[in-house]
């Protein structure tokens, strides 16, 4: 099926602004890239910004309703190792899907104004409450050892949000086997001795690829 305008303006903004940055674009660049004259591009697009915080906001959105159809399908207590790893497989899931979009939201945040990097950051907390709430439900429990939560929260974040810098569908990990290694890595982390996967994985993998259209 053949693109409308607004997606090929959509697509071509996504590659640019992760390949070159937000002020790195210009538009002529976009619309080059969309096949389309400069003149038309506003039409399609609004302004630039409006451009980078649609990317970002469609981003942020599928990663909260991803984790929370995951987390709210889980029986209560949520047994927090298992709410874990299926946050890290969403994550790294997400990240290995969309290598585009995550790098335009975690690098062009500075790139908006404030009004905007205020929504923008809302979203972005909103999802990282999920995990602060996961791991400290965990240490609670004495099911995971974080002295420093927060910092573990982050580093955690940073080591699954790296897949989208050199993960391949080509190369020889499929990506629910290398989703499945790093939530292990990330239950060692936090000192669990509980064994990744679980119904919540399990369920996390199915999410993800409803959301992000991953082929099996």
């Amino acid at each position: 099926m053949a693109l409308t305008t607004e997606q090929r303006v959509h697509r071509a903004a996504v590659k640019l602004f992760a390949a070159k940055g937000f002020h790195g674009t210009g538009i002529r660049d976009l619309a080059q890239a969309a096949g389309i004259s400069s003149a038309s591009l506003y039409h399609y697009m609004g302004t630039k910004e409006d451009l980078l915080v649609g990317i970002m906001r469609e981003c942020l959105d599928r990663l909260l309703l991803a984790a929370r159809q995951t987390l709210d399908t889980m029986d209560e207590p949520a047994d927090p190792a298992d709410a874990l790893s299926a946050l890290v497989t969403l994550h790294v899931m997400a990240h290995a899907a969309q290598p585009d979009e995550t790098r335009v939201v975690d690098n062009e945040v500075s790139a908006l104004s404030r009004p905007a990097r205020r929504r923008i950051v809302g979203l972005r907390d909103e999802y990282e409450d999920i995990w602060v709430t996961t791991i400290a439900k965990g240490v609670a429990a004495g099911v995971f050892d974080a002295p420093e939560p927060a910092v573990t929260r982050l580093a955690l974040l940073e080591m699954c949000t790296g897949v989208a810098r050199w993960y391949s569908p080509r190369g020889p990990l499929p990506l629910d086997r290398l989703a499945a290694r790093y939530a292990q890595l990330a239950l060692r982390m936090l000192g669990s001795p509980s064994p990744p996967g679980g119904k919540a994985a399990e369920r996390a993998r199915e999410v993800a690829a409803q959301v992000w259209r991953i082929r099996p």
